[in-house]
């Protein structure tokens, strides 16, 4: 008599392979995945310092204008039309994912992996006198 044995299913070793094979493929993706979202945070910060000096500039044009003074808000996110997701008062540095926030002349920001990014910011001479000057906004710097 034959033995008609019907095989269902997969063998051990072949289970065992298919692990192996997606934790390669696991290894591979992961740290892609995770610098893709810096880039993205980087990226992001960048569009709103890039607002924000462009903001600047706007209004100091603004202040030419008006008072014959080109001169920057006190606090940078002063001159934007429309302050960033995340924007806080909070007058101490940023603490939570996503906060944006101004204080002791800088500007911080912290990330969804608690990493924390500041730009030094300072407005110039402001006032009514000869000495009235735009000042700077610093680069990114690891805080």
């Amino acid at each position: 008599m034959k033995n008609n044995k019907s095989r269902n299913g997969f063998t051990l070793i072949e289970l065992i392979i298919v692990m192996v094979i997606l934790g390669i493929m696991a290894a591979v993706a992961v740290p892609r995945y995770l610098d893709s979202i810096s880039n993205a945070e980087e990226a992001a910060e960048d569009a709103v310092i890039s607002a924000i000096r462009s903001g600047l500039t706007q209004y100091a044009n603004n202040s030419l204008y008006e008072s014959g003074r080109a001169e920057w808000p006190t606090n940078p996110f002063d001159a934007l039309a429309e302050k960033p997701v995340g924007y806080s008062l909070d007058e101490s540095d940023a603490d939570v994912d996503g906060e944006w926030t101004f204080s002791n002349g800088r500007i911080t920001h912290q990330r969804a992996d608690n990493s924390r990014y500041a730009w030094e910011y300072d407005p110039g001479t402001q006032g009514g006198g000869d000495d009235a000057a735009i000042g700077s906004l610093g680069q990114r710097s690891a805080f």
